[in-house]
């Protein structure tokens, strides 16, 4: 198979009397077309999953936004409905699956919810209605029908001199969407800040020290991954790591 594998992250979802483990099209367009990944949905069964084979199939790993926030217990806090909903199926499937990934060092590219379940399976916290502290943007969408309108590109983020996205960037500042409610509040020990929005709000992150791409963004890259710059290198350079990390799996194995 020429395109290499990406294990996606799906939600739980219930409609039409079934249960359903889906995710938005947006994303799996950006990783074939802007990335040139085949794009591999992951079912949310937690434990009952085999990461080790799972992770040795694929050659990256993909978390998705979504309308779920991360259960306030993963990270210490008490549970409030105001910050729901949750999908504490997910959270059991893609913390460990992000540790993991993290361990083996397959490439990694977390989006919204992403990185904030990237930022708790490391040992940070999540702040929510972030919108509500004083000095804070509101990041949520506009109320809209139009999805372009909802993703639409909105304000500025300051990018980290010196990091892994300050590599992907000439400028030192980019233009974004915002689609959030929640943000991250202590960031994980390993965790390095890679971008930050005019009111201190973390965009991005990298794992730091890890031996492959470990990128988490707090926008929406996916939407405009055809039309907009900064989001289709986003996806370029996550599907260059997935390359190189298949070419070297691939060697290694042919060394053996």
């Amino acid at each position: 198979m020429d395109q290499p594998l990406v294990a996606v992250s799906t939600d739980v979802k219930t409609f039409e009397r079934y249960t359903w483990h889906a995710t938005p099209e947006p994303y799996l367009e950006a990783a074939i077309s802007a990335a040139g990944v085949l794009p591999v949905l992951v079912p949310c069964f937690g434990g009952r999953l085999d990461l080790d084979s799972l992770l040795s199939s694929v050659d990256g790993v993909m978390l998705t936004g979504a309308k779920s926030n991360v259960h306030p217990s993963r990270y210490g806090a008490e549970a409030d409905e105001k910050h729901g909903p949750y999908d504490e199926r997910r959270d059991d499937t893609t913390l460990p699956l992000i540790r993991r990934a993290i361990e083996k060092g397959v490439p990694l590219l977390a989006i919204c919810r992403g990185i904030q379940e990237l930022n708790v399976a490391l040992g940070g916290t999540l702040a929510g209605e972030i919108q509500e502290q004083e000095g804070a943007l509101d990041h949520r969408s506009p109320e809209s029908e139009n999805q372009d309108e909802r993703f639409a590109i909105r304000h500025g983020v300051n990018i980290a001199p010196g990091g892994c996205l300050a590599r992907l960037f000439a400028e030192r500042e980019i233009r974004v969407n915002s689609v959030h409610r929640q943000g991250i509040a202590q960031l994980a020990p390993n965790l390095r800040v890679e971008a930050t929005a005019p009111d201190g709000t973390i965009e991005a992150v990298c794992v730091a020290g890890a031996p492959a791409f470990a990128v988490g963004v707090q926008w929406h890259p996916e939407y405009w991954a055809a039309s907009d710059a900064p989001s289709r290198q986003i996806f370029e350079a996550f599907g260059a790591a997935v390359r190189a990390h298949r070419s070297a799996r691939a060697g290694a194995s042919a060394a053996a």
